[in-house]
């Protein structure tokens, strides 16, 4: 890992070593990454891709898993929370 990236989170800026996941990322921000179906508050459970509870829209794209993305310069993540 060497230097930062800066991206988005909720239209918050965020810094993080390079070499981050975007569930990183939005930890800082964020405890929460999306709603149930019932409305229950989610968070990122195994954060190893098993479990998709760290789904959220990353540069428009809906269903990523946060966990398994890198974080990257200028990216756009939203959480439905």
């Amino acid at each position: 890992m060497s230097g930062l990236v800066r991206l988005t989170v909720n239209g918050c800026a965020v810094e993080m070593p390079d070499g981050s996941s975007v569930a990183a990322a939005v930890a800082t921000v964020t405890p929460h990454f999306r709603r149930s179906v019932r409305g229950e508050s989610r968070a990122p459970l195994c954060g190893m891709g098993v479990c998709f509870e760290c789904r959220l829209r990353i540069d428009g794209v809906a269903h990523q898993r946060a966990c398994m993305i890198p974080a990257r310069n200028g990216m756009q993540v939203q959480t439905d929370d």
